[in-house]
């Protein structure tokens, strides 16, 4: 119980791609079962999008109360030949545990486990209570995970103080950054229309392209912003820009390019899309712009006691003063943000998604050992 390479191990060997379980949330669920934990499985459906299993346990009661947050579900394997072990075998070799989900983030779950244990076992039960809020639709669209059981926990009347999110912080070794915050993500598309026609008798056709390199330029032409002290300079990045034309004579009818912007807190939603429209009303009229649903704004933790608390504990492991950063994608946080203060610390995340995905066991030991210092810290506190 108090090992979490053999937790990892059993939760690799499910095979859970999204939004398959396989099984992983019965591996959770049995385990903080043996610790005392009251355990509940939830499941989630909407329109258009599959059924998800989730997970929602709790020991003790009152304040305070930490919650870790996850995710046992992972993207898919790629080539399997590829892989000096089996991805879904948690093997075991040359000093790591070999496997889908190893650092991102079944490694972060296994280690919560494992620390929670030791706490219990050194501590017994805490002044207050500690939670873990499991989700399999975190790889997913993200829509019958994280955020519709933190809001069926939140209608059952529990308040959670703060929250630790395991997923893989460090760029190259155990200690370097903790997240206190995420960009935002807003995905848009331009799409000019013309008329198709020879390239040779311009006047019968109409070319949509210098109409879209026009709106293009104008959204690129200024920065959206230079930063702020938490948060790097929003970024807007085109990742695709189409004629569908094979030909080097015709002139095309449509011509439409899709972007994304990591955006910071000095932006929402709506504020941002009304700038993007703004400029490319200025640049080209004929050029139409749309934007794409996303569920995913900029927040931040404000660096406080908590903060103090975890990077106290995190130095205590590994000697360095882990940087506050906001940087990186999305995570499951910015549905947290909402019911409290989350931190989010992991494994080293250079082979997440990767082939080959592996985790060295002596970091996932040193996550359990600042786990459980912060459980320590956390409920010895006044």
């Amino acid at each position: 119980m108090q090992d979490p390479a053999r937790i990892l191990s059993e939760l690799i060997a499910c095979p859970s791609v999204t939004p398959q379980d396989a099984g992983a949330l019965a591996v959770v669920e049995r385990h903080l079962r043996h610790l005392g934990f009251t355990t509940h499985r939830v499941t989630f459906s909407a329109p258009g999008t599959p059924d998800i299993a989730n997970l929602y346990a709790k020991l003790g009661t009152g304040a305070p109360h930490l919650l870790f947050a996850g995710h046992t579900d992972v993207v898919p394997p790629g080539a399997l030949e590829a892989w000096t072990h089996p991805p879904f075998g948690g093997v075991a070799a040359d000093g790591h545990i070999w496997g889908r989900g190893a650092v991102d983030m079944k490694g972060g779950v296994a280690a919560a486990i494992a620390a929670v244990a030791q706490f219990l076992a050194k501590h017994g039960a805490p002044n207050g209570a500690v939670s873990f809020l499991i989700t399999g639709d975190e790889e997913g669209p993200a829509i019958n995970g994280t955020t519709k059981l933190l809001d069926w926990a939140l209608a059952r009347g529990e308040v959670f103080d703060q929250c630790i999110l395991g997923e893989p912080t460090n760029p190259r070794i155990m200690g370097e950054m903790i997240k206190i915050g995420r960009r935002g993500s807003l995905t848009g598309e331009l799409v000019a229309e013309g008329r198709q026609g020879h390239v040779a008798y311009p006047h019968l056709a109409s070319n949509p392209i210098p109409h879209l390199l026009r709106a293009m330029a104008a959204l690129l032409a200024t920065p959206l912003d230079h930063g702020t002290a938490a948060f790097d300079a929003s970024n807007l990045e085109f990742t695709t820009v189409d004629v569908g034309n094979p030909a080097h004579n015709v002139i095309p009818a449509k011509a439409q390019a899709r972007f994304n912007i990591r955006f910071n807190d000095l932006w929402t939603h709506a504020s941002l899309a009304d700038e993007l429209r703004r400029r490319v009303a200025g640049a080209d009229s004929a050029c139409k712009l749309t934007f794409h649903d996303s569920n995913a704004s900029a927040f931040l933790t404000k660096p406080g006691p908590f903060t103090a608390l975890f990077a106290k504990a995190v130095a205590a492991e590994t000697g360095l003063e882990p940087k506050l950063s906001t940087t990186g994608g999305t995570s499951d946080a910015r549905f947290i943000i909402k019911a409290c203060p989350v931190v989010e610390f992991g494994l080293v995340g250079d082979t997440m998604h990767a082939i080959d995905e592996r985790v060295p066991e002596q970091d996932l030991a040193t996550l359990t050992r600042i786990y459980e210092r912060v459980l320590t810290a956390y409920f010895a506190q006044d």
